[in-house]
C-alpha cells in the first residue's frame, strides 16, 4: 500500500477569539479545528467542503503550516511537520504551494508577471535561466510568453488566476492547496480553470486539496471529499459514494440545500484563442 502524502491525526487549531477580546490583554483562544483524522492520497484531488465558518480554510492553512497546530500530528511525505521550526520547514515549502482565492490581492500590482513567477524560483535557489523557466511556467497554464512583461491590471480575472497557478507550480511541488480559486469567476472561465487544474494535476502527479462551497465543482474535480462542520469532519468518502449514498444527515442536508448547477456543458466549451 502506498503511503499517503499527508497523514493527519488528532489535528487541533486554536486561534484568538476576537469577539471576546478584553479591553486589556489578549483575547482568549477558541478551538477552530477539533481533533481531525484523515489522509490525503498521493496524486489525488481531495475536496474539502462545508458551510462558512466550518474550518475548511483553517484546515488548509494548517496543512501548509501557515498556521501551527495546537495539538495532534501532521505527517507530510513521511516527516512530522507539526511543530517543525521555520528554519527546517523552509526547504520543504517548495513542495507545499498554495493557489489563492483572489489573485487581484495575492499578485503584487507593482511587479510584472515575470517577476511574480520568478520570485519563488529565486528564493529556492533556481534563479539560473529564469527567462526560460518563466516561459515554461506560462506555457504550462496556456499563457503566451509575451504576458511576462504585463502587470496585474493588464490581464483578465481568469488570466490572473492562471498566473497564480503558474507561480504555484513553477517549483514542481508535491502538494497544492487550492482555496476557492474559481469563486469569483464566471461559469465558462471557471470551467477553463478547473479543466486546466485537472490536467496539470494528472500530468504532474500533484496531490491537491481543493476547498470549495460549489458541490458541482467538487463532484466533477475530486476523487474523494471531506465534509466539515463546526471544526470537525462529519463525513469523508469517495466522491461518488458521498453524493449517491451520504451516511450523515448533515451531508444529506448540505446536498439538498445547495443547488447543483449544470456545469457539464461548460466543461466542454472550447478554449478561446486568448485564455480567459
Amino acid at each position: 500500500m502506498v503511503e499517503p502524502l499527508f497523514s493527519v491525526r488528532g489535528l487541533k487549531v486554536a486561534l484568538p477569539d476576537m469577539t471576546r477580546k478584553p479591553l486589556i490583554g489578549r483575547a482568549p483562544l477558541a478551538e477552530i479545528l477539533k481533533g481531525l483524522d484523515f489522509d490525503l492520497p498521493r496524486g489525488s484531488v481531495t475536496g474539502i467542503v462545508g458551510e462558512s465558518g466550518s474550518g475548511k480554510s483553517t484546515l488548509g492553512r494548517a496543512l501548509v503550516r501557515l498556521l501551527e497546530p495546537s495539538a495532534g500530528n501532521v505527517m507530510f511525505d513521511g516527516r512530522d511537520i507539526t511543530h517543525l521550526p521555520e528554519a527546517e520547514l523552509r526547504p520543504l515549502r517548495r513542495n507545499l504551494q498554495m493557489i489563492f482565492q483572489d489573485p487581484m490581492s495575492s499578485l503584487n500590482p507593482r511587479r510584472t508577471i515575470f517577476s511574480i513567477i520568478a520570485a519563488p524560483l529565486k528564493q529556492n535557489g533556481l534563479g539560473d535561466n529564469l527567462k526560460a523557466r518563466v516561459a515554461e511556467a506560462l506555457q504550462r497554464v496556456g499563457l503566451p510568453q509575451s504576458f511576462a512583461g504585463r502587470y496585474r491590471h493588464e490581464v483578465s480575472g481568469g488570466q490572473r488566476q492562471r498566473v497564480g497557478i503558474a507561480r504555484a507550480l513553477a517549483l514542481s511541488p508535491k502538494f497544492v492547496l487550492a482555496d476557492e480559486i474559481v469563486s469569483g469567476l464566471d461559469v465558462s472561465t471557471q470551467a477553463q480553470i478547473l479543466t486546466l487544474l485537472e490536467k496539470l494535476a494528472a500530468e504532474m502527479g500533484l496531490t491537491v486539496a481543493f476547498i470549495s462551497h460549489d458541490l458541482s465543482v467538487i463532484r466533477r474535480l475530486c476523487r474523494q471529499v471531506i465534509v466539515m462542520r463546526e471544526g470537525a469532519i462529519v463525513e469523508a468518502s469517495a466522491t461518488d459514494t458521498l453524493f449517491e449514498h451520504p451516511r450523515q444527515a448533515y451531508t444529506r442536508d448540505l446536498l439538498a440545500a445547495i443547488p447543483l448547477p449544470e456545469i457539464d456543458d461548460a466543461w466542454l466549451l472550447p478554449a478561446p484563442k486568448a485564455p480567459a
